[in-house]
């Protein structure tokens, strides 16, 4: 333990906060350095070891100027970390230390094991081989600048730096760690917070969808609107107790969170076909169940859960035989089924988001560096910052790449103390 009143004998003391993603990287990327790691929980990398399903989506398998294009805020900030450390830069790192990486449906990068634990594993073990100290169950309770550098404080004591990276995550998954304390450090010395809101995370409508709930849609478009803003994506989505969910629900909810809401989601379900071509499917269905009542001619377009939901939206009256159909009728259910509507009132919670939108201002940080402008020797890394982007590994990679460039920043102003 240092006193932080004690002599400056030594220039190279960093101390890093939090142990995930950007504190493993950026503790095994350090030079010259003498590095603690302070940590609340028990163990390095908590949340990461959740990511994924529990198989770490680690980074996506794309050139940069890609991977930049997936960003949703302040992709330019980032344009200079992410050519400083790759995604191939990623998986030769993990291949080094012994966790080959497989890549996956839409460029997404895995280790082979399909374990997150291998990827924590190999971070640890570089972390460990750079002679880092790693203090578990130690919660920093406050930072003060100091003449000479930072004074950490913790529940168990403080410490005395040169160098200080907070890298405590965002607010996603509270249960791991995530508590948002990074952003309260930031405050204290002088930094701007933007709003942090959840992303990567259920929307809930505000229709009643509990009757839906566990009913899974593939193959699906689905775009939201909000004024003259319009996404969409295609993939699966799901239905939950008081809203939707899904890879497609997740990816659009990166964009839903910046729009101010409500904000009106639109499901095509039968996105391969155009209405004319969806016509003459209706056609031929009604020719072959021509005797049936509409509730149970659409056996062979829709999925059965989905009937209801759909034939209440055309409006149409349910048990009208088919063969009464007209013309409009058909017209409003061809309508329906490339245009379901639900009203997003808000997201789901923290405890359920993959990232954090918002956080410290990027203008107040170095992108080359990610230091501090306002208090020189401040770093920052990963999701801490307000940066954020779409799920398939690209948060992972902020991380690790953001990390990597203060860690080589904080390596290289030791080399400068060194010459003075």
């Amino acid at each position: 333990m240092t006193d932080c009143s004690s002599d400056w004998d030594k220039r190279n003391h960093v101390v890093i906060i939090g142990a995930g993603a950007a504190g493993l990287m950026a503790a095994g990327s350090t030079e010259n350095c003498r590095v603690t790691v302070l940590e609340r929980n028990e163990k390095a990398g908590k949340k990461l070891y959740i990511t994924g399903k529990g198989r770490c989506n680690v980074t996506n398998d794309c050139l940069p100027e890609d991977f930049l294009r997936n960003v949703v805020r302040n992709g330019k900030f980032l344009y200079s970390s992410i050519y400083g450390f790759t995604s191939a830069d990623t998986r030769d790192m993990l291949a080094a230390w012994g966790v080959p990486t497989k890549t996956e449906r839409g460029n997404r990068v895995f280790p082979e094991s399909d374990k997150s634990s291998d990827v924590i594993r190999a971070l640890y073990a570089r972390a460990q081989a750079n002679g880092v100290q790693f203090r578990w169950n130690e919660r920093v309770e406050k930072i003060e600048k100091t003449a000479n550098g930072f004074c950490v404080q913790s529940d168990c004591g403080e410490y005395a730096c040169d160098c200080i990276l907070i890298a405590t995550g965002g607010r996603s998954y509270p249960s791991t760690g995530s508590t948002g304390d990074g952003y309260a450090f930031a405050r204290s010395l002088g930094h701007t917070v933007t709003k942090t809101v959840p992303s990567l995370v259920p929307l809930k409508t505000k229709q009643d969808v509990s009757a839906l709930a566990g009913v899974a849609l593939k193959n699906v478009t689905v775009r939201i609107r909000a004024g003259n803003e319009t996404f969409s994506e295609f993939g699966e989505m799901l239905f939950t107790h008081d809203g939707v969910s899904g890879p497609a629900v997740l990816r659009l909810s990166a964009r839903a969170t910046h729009m101010t809401m409500p904000v009106t989601l639109y499901i095509d379900m039968k996105p391969a076909l155009d209405e004319e071509t969806l016509d003459k499917r209706l056609l031929s269905d009604f020719s072959e169940f021509s005797q049936k009542q509409l509730k149970n001619a659409l056996d062979k377009l829709l999925p059965k859960a989905m009937i209801l939901p759909v034939l209440l939206q055309s409006g149409l009256p349910l048990e009208k035989k088919v063969s009464l159909i007209t013309k409009e009728e058909r017209q409003k259910l061809l309508h329906t089924c490339k245009n379901l509507c639900y009203d997003i009132t808000g997201t789901q919670s923290f405890d359920t988001a993959i990232v954090t939108a918002g956080g410290i201002a990027v203008k107040e940080i170095d992108p080359k560096t990610m230091e501090s402008k306002i208090a020189k020797g401040l770093y920052f890394a990963g999701e801490v910052i307000d940066t954020d982007a779409m799920t398939g590994g690209y948060n992972i990679q902020i991380a690790l790449s953001t990390a990597y460039a203060a860690a080589k920043a904080m390596s290289r102003e030791y080399e400068k103390e060194k010459c003075v």
